[in-house]
C-alpha cells in the first residue's frame, strides 16, 4: 500500500497519471454442450480453470502501435477474462448461444485497436460468433465479426486472432497487423504434411482418389479423378486418411452410420447445430442402403416392381402398409425422432411420401405426360440448361470418327416436316424455329460399358419446333446403341416421332422416358454434382488460404461458400462413392463419376456466366435493344428469364463493391493476396486446366468482376436452379425415372407384346424398380429441401464491414431482389407465357430468391449448403 502511494503521487508529480477508464465488451458464443450432451466431463474441467481465472482470456491488439518485443506486431492489452462462464443462467439467446461480459482496463499507450487475442483454457471447443466492444476512445463501438470454433489453447501453435469489421487489401493493413494478418493465412495453409484432427483449421487439396474402396474387392475399385489428362478433376480438400492397404494411390474409407461426419473438413467449414440436425432429419430417409433392404417385405406379387401409375400414386395420395417385422426391425436400428420423420405417426404404420408439385393438380393428373409439360421442362424445370438452338440439319456429332464411326443423326426431313406448321427444315433452321436437346456424345462413349451394368440404356438426341407462342413441342426423338460389330461401324439407332393414342401413342411415351433417363442422369452428375459442387470446392480452399478475412474479396465471395465443403465431403461418402447412391439410382451406375470427368474436359470457367452460356447455346443474341442488351430467341424461358435479372443484379452489386476498393487495374495487378489466390485456382485447385487460354489473367478489374460474379452466381442462383425443383419434378418417378433396365421393346418380343396389353405395366418393368423408386424419390427430397437457418440471396451477419458505400450497395442489391420476386410473381400468372406453370401448373420459382423451409420450390440460398 506505501509503494502504491509512492507511485501514485510521482505520477502525479510528472504528468503520468494513468487513465481508469474501462472498455466493456459482450461476447456471443455457444458452447459445446449445447451441442453435445457427451460434453459434461468438459464442463466440469471448465469449472476448475474458471477458478484459476484462466478460463477463456481476451487481449487488446493495438492497430498503429507497433512492439518491438512483439516481433513487430501491435503492442498488446492486458489479459482479461470473460465473466461468469459457469453461471447456469445467461442471457437466452437464439439457437443455444450465450452472452458473456468482458471487461477491458484502457491503456491509452495502445492507441486504434484493430484485433483481439483470444485463448482458450477450457477442456473444450466452443463457436465463438462475435465480439463486441463499447466507447472504445476514438471508436466508439467496435465489432469483431468471428463465427469460428476456438479449441484448446494447446492445440494452436500460435493463439487465435480476431480483427475487427474494418477491411483492408494488404498494403492499406497498419503495419502492425500485418504481422498477424499473415500468420493467420499460414495458420490455414499448413505445411501439407501429416494427419488433420478435428480442431485444426488447415485448407489444402487432393485428387478425387477416395470414391472407391478396394480393399472391399475389384468391383469396388473406381480410377483416380484429377492429376491425368485422362481423367481430369477440379480438386477436393485434403483429409489426410491413410491410403488403403491394397492400393497405395486410393484414399481409406469409413462407412456409415457411427463415422460419416468424422472425415477431415476444417471446423469451420462443418454445418452448424441448426443445420446439422436438421440435415440429419432429412437425411434419414437418404440411408437407403440400411432402411430399404427391410422393406422389401412388402412389395407384392410382382417382385420388386409396381404394376400401375396407381400403384406409384399411393406412395402419396394414400401410403403404403409397412410389415410390423421390417417396422420393428427399423425402430431398433434407428432413433425413435427419426422414425417419426420417416413414418406417419398415427398408429397405420404407413410408408407415405409428400405430393410432388407435378401430381398436385388433381384436376388434370397425367398432365405431366402431354408433349407440352415434356418440352415446358427443359426450360423451366430442373435442369434447364442443355437445350440449345440446332444450327445443322441432321445433327452432327462432335465424336472421333477415327474412334466411333460414323455418329451423325439419322433423323430425316420426313420425319419431322408434317410438324413444323407448314414450314420446311430449311426455313424453320433460318428463322431459328428448331432447337435440340443432346445427349448423344455425352452418353455413347460409355453406353457399351453401361450395358454391362444391371442398366440397358439408349443415348438419346431430342428435335423441338418453336411454336409461335413461345412453346415447344417435341417432333421427334432418336434413340441409338452401339453398333453391335464395335464403336467403329458407329451407332444402331431409330427414330420415333409423336403420337398420342394406342400402341404408337405408349411407344412415344416409352421414347420420352428415355430422353429422361439420359436427363436425370446428366443432371445430378454434371449438372449438379460437377458444374456446382465439384468446380466450386476450389475457389473455397484457395480463397481461404490466400485471402486475409479483412480482404475485401474474401468478405464478398466467404458468404457464398458456407457448409459446401462439409457437403462435398459427405457426399463422398454416401452419394458418389463407388456403390453409393448415385450410383445405385442414376442410369450411368459404376460409370457415373467418371463420365463427369470426361464432361471436365471441355470445361470453361467464363462459359459458367450465364449471358455467356446463353450465347454459346444459341439461346441469345446480342441486341442493344433488348433488356440487357440480350434477346432470348426463345422469349418465354423462365430459367433464363430470370437467371438474367437475378445475374445482373449479381453482377451490379460485384461492380460497386471491387470499384470501392480497387480505383484501378494497377491496384488490381499489385494486390499479391489477390495474385497468389488466383494463380493458386487456376495451377492447383483446376490444375488439369491451367493451360486453358480462356483463364481471365486477373489484370484488370473487369476480369475481377467478372471472376466474381462468376462464382457468385455458381455457388447461388445456378446451384438453386438446379437442386431445388428435384422433388416437385423428380420426386415422381414415372415423370423423370433415373435409370432403365431394358431397352426400348421391339415388335415380336414378349417385352412388345406387354406393352400392347399392358402398357404402364410394361412402363414401370422397363424403367426404375420399386426398391429403386424408393430410395430415389428419398435422395431427392432430401436434396430438395431448405433448411431452417437458411441464408438467402442479399442477407448476410449484419456488421460485416464498417465501410458505408459497400453497406449502401449491398443494400441496394437487396433491394433489387425484392423487385425480382415482385417480377416473378406477376409473370408467373401471365397466361400468356406459358411456360411459367405448364400444364401441370407448377409456377416457375427456382430462382425467386427469398425461400421457406422444407419442400418449398423456391429460395436461393448464398452458397452450396445442400
Amino acid at each position: 500500500m506505501i509503494l502504491g502511494g509512492v507511485l501514485n503521487a510521482i505520477n502525479e508529480v510528472t504528468g503520468k497519471k494513468k487513465s481508469q477508464k474501462t472498455i466493456t465488451g459482450s461476447v456471443v458464443l455457444m458452447k459445446k454442450n449445447v451441442l453435445d450432451f457427451n460434453a459434461i466431463h468438459a464442463t466440469l474441467a471448465d469449472g476448475f480453470f474458471e477458478l484459476l481465472g484462466q478460463g477463456v482470456t481476451l487481449q487488446l491488439v493495438s492497430a498503429d502501435v507497433a512492439d518491438p518485443a512483439n516481433g513487430n506486431g501491435g503492442k498488446l492489452g492486458k489479459l482479461e477474462s470473460l465473466e461468469n462462464w459457469n453461471l447456469t443462467f445467461t442471457p437466452p439467446l437464439a439457437g443455444g448461444d450465450s452472452l458473456y461480459k468482458v471487461s477491458f482496463e484502457w491503456d491509452e499507450e495502445l492507441g486504434t485497436l484493430g484485433a483481439i487475442i483470444l485463448r482458450n483454457s477450457h477442456a473444450a471447443e466452443f463457436f465463438l460468433k462475435t465480439i463486441t466492444l463499447e466507447d472504445v476512445p476514438g471508436e466508439g463501438r467496435i465489432h469483431f465479426l468471428c463465427n469460428s470454433w476456438v479449441y484448446p489453447d494447446k492445440q494452436y501453435k500460435k493463439p487465435r486472432v480476431f480483427f475487427s469489421n474494418k477491411t483492408y487489401l494488404q498494403h492499406e493493413t497498419p503495419a502492425p497487423l500485418r504481422k498477424y494478418r499473415e500468420e493467420e493465412l499460414q495458420a490455414l495453409r499448413g505445411d501439407g504434411t501429416g494427419e488433420l484432427k478435428e480442431g485444426d483449421r488447415v485448407y489444402d487439396y487432393a485428387l478425387y482418389n477416395d470414391l472407391g474402396d478396394p480393399d472391399k474387392g475389384p468391383e469396388y475399385v473406381r480410377p483416380i479423378l484429377g492429376g491425368s489428362t485422362e481423367h481430369p478433376y477440379p480438386r477436393r480438400g485434403r483429409t489426410s486418411r491413410p491410403p488403403s492397404r491394397t492400393d497405395p494411390n486410393t484414399e481409406s474409407r469409413r462407412f456409415l452410420p457411427a463415422t460419416v461426419f468424422n472425415i477431415y473438413v476444417p471446423r469451420d467449414e462443418r454445418f452448424g447445430h441448426l443445420k446439422m440436425s436438421d440435415f440429419l432429419a432429412y437425411n434419414l430417409k437418404a440411408f437407403v442402403n440400411q432402411i430399404f433392404p427391410l422393406l422389401e417385405a412388402f412389395v407384392d406379387l410382382t417382385p420388386n416392381e409396381f404394376d400401375s401409375f396407381k400403384e406409384v400414386d399411393d406412395l402419396y395420395f394414400n401410403g403404403i402398409p409397412l410389415p410390423t417385422d421390417a417396422l420393428n426391425q427399423l425402430a431398433s436400428d434407428i432413433p425413435l425422432d427419426m422414425m417419426k420423420e420417416f413414418f406417419r405417426t398415427d398408429g397405420q404404420q404407413l410408408l407415405k411420401f409428400p405430393v410432388p408439385q407435378v401430381i398436385q393438380d388433381r384436376s388434370k393428373p397425367t398432365a405431366w405426360r402431354t408433349d407440352e409439360e415434356f418440352s415446358r421442362e427443359l426450360v423451366s424445370g430442373v435442369n434447364p440448361l442443355l437445350i440449345r438452338l440446332l444450327k445443322e440439319f441432321p445433327p452432327a456429332s462432335e465424336l472421333d470418327p477415327e474412334i466411333y464411326g460414323n455418329q451423325s443423326s439419322s433423323i430425316t426431313k420426313e420425319d419431322i416436316e408434317y410438324n413444323l406448321e407448314g414450314l420446311s427444315v430449311e426455313e424453320a433452321l433460318r428463322i431459328n424455329r428448331l432447337f435440340i436437346l443432346d445427349h448423344h456424345d455425352t452418353v455413347i462413349p460409355y453406353l457399351r460399358r453401361i450395358n454391362t451394368t444391371g442398366t440397358k440404356t439408349h443415348a438419346s438426341r431430342t428435335l423441338l419446333f418453336l411454336r409461335g407462342d413461345s412453346t415447344l413441342k417435341p417432333v421427334a426423338i432418336e434413340l441409338s446403341l452401339p453398333h453391335p460389330e464395335g464403336d467403329k461401324f458407329g451407332v444402331v439407332s431409330k427414330v420415333y416421332t409423336p403420337a398420342e393414342n394406342g400402341v404408337e401413342g405408349s411407344i412415344w411415351q416409352f421414347a420420352k422416358a428415355f430422353v429422361a433417363v439420359n436427363d436425370c442422369g446428366h443432371h445430378q452428375l454434371i449438372s449438379h454434382w460437377l458444374n456446382t459442387h465439384a468446380v466450386l470446392e476450389p475457389f473455397v480452399i484457395a480463397t481461404n488460404r490466400q485471402l486475409s478475412v479483412v480482404h475485401p474479396i474474401y468478405k464478398l465471395l466467404q458468404p457464398h461458400f458456407r457448409d459446401t465443403m462439409s457437403i462435398n465431403a459427405l457426399a463422398r461418402e454416401i452419394l458418389v462413392n463407388a456403390d453409393g447412391l448415385v450410383e445405385t439410382i442414376f442410369y450411368p451406375a459404376k460409370y457415373s463419376l467418371e463420365m463427369s470427368s470426361e464432361v471436365y474436359k471441355s470445361w470453361n470457367f467464363l462459359d459458367q456466366a450465364l449471358p455467356a452460356d446463353l450465347k454459346k447455346r444459341g439461346i441469345a443474341v446480342d441486341d442493344a435493344n433488348s433488356p440487357h442488351g440480350l434477346r432470348l430467341l426463345i422469349q418465354d424461358y423462365p430459367y433464363a428469364v430470370d437467371g438474367l435479372n437475378i445475374w445482373f443484379a449479381i453482377e451490379k452489386w460485384v461492380r460497386d463493391y471491387c470499384l470501392f476498393y480497387y480505383k484501378s487495374d494497377e491496384v488490381v495487378q499489385r494486390d499479391p493476396e489477390l495474385q497468389a489466390w488466383w494463380k493458386e485456382l487456376r495451377e492447383v485447385g483446376h490444375g488439369d486446366k491451367k493451360n486453358e487460354p480462356w483463364w481471365p489473367k486477373m489484370q484488370s478489374r473487369e476480369e475481377l468482376i467478372e471472376s466474381c460474379t462468376i462464382i457468385i452466381w455458381i455457388a447461388s442462383a445456378l446451384h438453386a436452379a438446379v437442386n431445388f425443383g428435384q422433388y416437385a419434378y423428380g420426386g415422381y418417378s414415372p415423370n423423370r425415372p433415373t435409370l432403365s433396365r431394358k431397352f426400348m421393346p421391339e415388335k415380336g418380343t414378349p417385352e412388345f407384346a406387354e406393352l400392347e396389353s399392358n402398357p404402364e405395366k410394361a412402363f414401370l418393368k422397363t424403367m426404375t424398380s420399386q426398391l429403386q423408386t424408393l430410395t430415389g424419390i428419398s435422395l431427392v427430397e432430401v436434396l430438395s429441401k431448405h433448411a431452417s437457418d437458411e441464408v438467402y440471396l442479399g442477407q448476410r451477419t449484419p456488421n460485416w464491414t464498417t465501410d458505408a458505400i459497400p453497406l449502401a450497395a449491398f443494400e441496394t442489391f437487396h433491394n433489387r431482389l425484392a423487385e425480382i420476386e415482385e417480377e416473378i410473381l406477376k409473370m408467373n400468372v401471365d397466361t400468356n407465357l406459358k411456360n411459367r406453370a405448364g400444364p401441370v401448373n407448377v409456377p416457375y420459382t427456382l430462382l425467386y430468391p427469398t425461400g421457406e423451409v422444407g419442400l418449398s420450390g423456391k429460395g436461393i440460398p448464398n452458397s452450396i449448403s445442400i
